[in-house]
């Protein structure tokens, strides 16, 4: 192989290299798990309130959300049946808690990896006026398929002005990688209440 050749061939290399950089760029897009945008899934229940719902996502992905006894779990799949055999359907915080609406799902090219919620954990040791637990904030990372679907890392949403930033860096940096059922839900930035109340056992 010539000089002129070996050149060439490093400069499509290049070239090749670069595009898949590109590609895989990473970006944030945005769902809704509000009820208006879900089915409902049978009906509540009358003895405990019980609830679930199945919501569109992305890259052929619904999400799950079950609540019970004023606590929720959020799980991702390809189905209904697939997303509750996940880790993530079976992974509760012992406070009541709820998350909110929006669903960020963190992609690399056009294909989620992860997802990113905000969470609100009730804190029986602050009520309100009322007697009623204020909630403190947490941002949950949980990857997502291929691989199951879990838990990754979790962001003190008063601890840490820059919660968001936290957690996208946490899913770009660990979502794809962690193994579920091995690796240690990573604990990211400050600690505050929120993360003390979510690692309650």
């Amino acid at each position: 192989m010539n000089r002129m050749t070996r050149t060439g061939l490093a400069v499509l290399i290049s070239c090749i290299g670069l595009n898949s950089a590109v590609a895989q760029s990473m970006g944030s897009s945005y769902t809704s798990t509000a009820p208006k945008d879900c089915r409902q899934v049978g009906k509540p229940s009358e003895l405990d309130g019980s609830t679930t719902r199945v919501c569109p996502g992305k890259g052929g992905l619904i999400v799950l959300i079950d609540g019970d006894d004023l606590r929720e779990i959020v799980s991702f799949g390809r189905s209904r049946k697939v997303a509750a055999e996940e880790p993530a359907a079976q992974t509760w915080f012992a406070p009541f808690n709820s998350s909110e609406t929006t669903v960020e799902w963190r992609t690399a090219g056009a294909k989620p990896f992860a997802i990113i919620q905000r969470w609100h954990i009730a804190d029986n040791n602050d009520p309100d006026k009322k007697g009623r637990p204020n909630t403190k904030a947490l941002l949950v990372v949980t990857r997502l398929p291929p691989g199951p679907v879990c838990h990754v890392a979790y962001v003190d949403a008063v601890a840490n002005p820059d919660a968001n930033k936290l957690a996208r860096k946490a899913a770009d940096d660990f979502a794809r990688s962690f193994t579920c059922g091995k690796d240690e839900v990573k604990i990211i930035g400050n600690r505050g209440r929120a993360v003390e109340l979510a690692t309650m056992r």
